[in-house]
């Protein structure tokens, strides 16, 4: 069995004031990581704003002997998040993990929705985890070492009434983890994606408490110290929640050669079924993969293969 033991990394974990990013902050610590506590300590809209959430996280992390310190900087700001990343290192001089967990909701149908609050999930959500990362990436490829989980969401993989800005901002973190875990690859930058169904102050309109109940966020934290790992995978999209832990994967099906004729969308609508038929299908593991994917049967249906 693994011993996913932190001592000696230091992690920067945003949105760590309350629910799941508390969570993860605390089990990092009591492992032996030393965490930067991050958290705007704003309402779950993204309103307000104060360093007491990330504070009193850091208090009981140092009350079981641990060693954090608070930051209250917006993801939304880059230089706020570069003053960031230099307190961390300058308190340990290094930094190792990065937990990408800041986000807020502005949840309403597409049709209600302001284009405003479309655009504020959207900055939070993916450009704070842009910011945030793009912090932390020169540091990584000189240490030649680090660990990146981005949070997704089963809103952005199949989708939610009510959260099209949340679910387009949770998707793109998958296309920017897929693109970085490949980037990153050669200085062992380890990019993964974490999909939580957990109960924080975020969910607790959107479920009856007996879901609540199940959902406690402290569940999901494994998956989380997994992908913080020294011995991570990359580019995965684990999901997690009440105990039960999944893979996601973005696949392609086989398809079928159809052709460039004028009868092609013709073709196309008749053997739809075809198409789509996911018996065989596979994880391409680049997006070049797909293009020499179709050009290679393509050609081979040229030869009469």
């Amino acid at each position: 069995m693994s011993n996913l033991d932190f001592k000696g990394r230091v992690a920067i974990v945003t949105g760590a004031g309350n629910g799941l990013g508390r969570q993860h902050a605390l089990a990092l610590a009591a492992r032996g990581a030393k965490v930067l506590v991050n958290d705007l300590g704003g309402a779950r809209d993204g309103s307000g704003g104060s360093t007491s959430a990330a504070q009193a996280v850091v208090d009981e992390i140092k009350a079981a002997g641990g060693e954090a310190i608070a930051n209250g900087a917006s993801v939304t700001d880059f230089e706020a998040v570069q003053a960031m990343v230099r307190q961390a290192l300058d308190a340990w001089g290094r930094i190792d993990i990065l937990v990408n967990n800041a986000g807020i909701l502005r949840d309403k149908s597409f049709a209600k929705m302001d284009l405003a609050d479309f655009r504020l999930v959207m900055d939070v959500h993916l450009m704070g985890a842009v910011h945030c990362t793009k912090a932390v990436w020169p540091i990584m490829n000189e240490q030649k070492y680090g660990r990146i989980v981005m949070t997704t969401s089963s809103s952005g993989l199949y989708g939610n009434f009510g959260q099209s800005n949340y679910g387009a901002a949770k998707l793109a973190l998958v296309g920017l983890m897929q693109t970085l875990s490949l980037e990153g690859a050669k200085n062992d930058i380890r990019v993964n994606c974490l999909a939580p169904t957990a109960a924080t102050r975020m969910t607790e309109d959107l479920m009856p408490q007996e879901v609540l109940d199940a959902l406690k966020p402290e569940a999901v934290v494994p998956a989380m110290l997994v992908l913080a790992a020294q011995d991570a995978p990359t580019r995965q999209i684990l999901c997690a929640g009440a105990g039960v832990f999944e893979a996601a994967h973005i696949t392609l099906t086989q398809g079928a050669w159809i052709g460039f004729g004028a009868d092609a969308p013709e073709q196309l609508a008749e053997r739809l079924a075809e198409v789509t038929d996911r018996n065989g299908e596979i994880v391409p593991q680049s997006g070049a993969a797909q293009g020499s994917n179709e050009v290679g049967k393509a050609m081979a249906n040229a030869r009469g293969g």
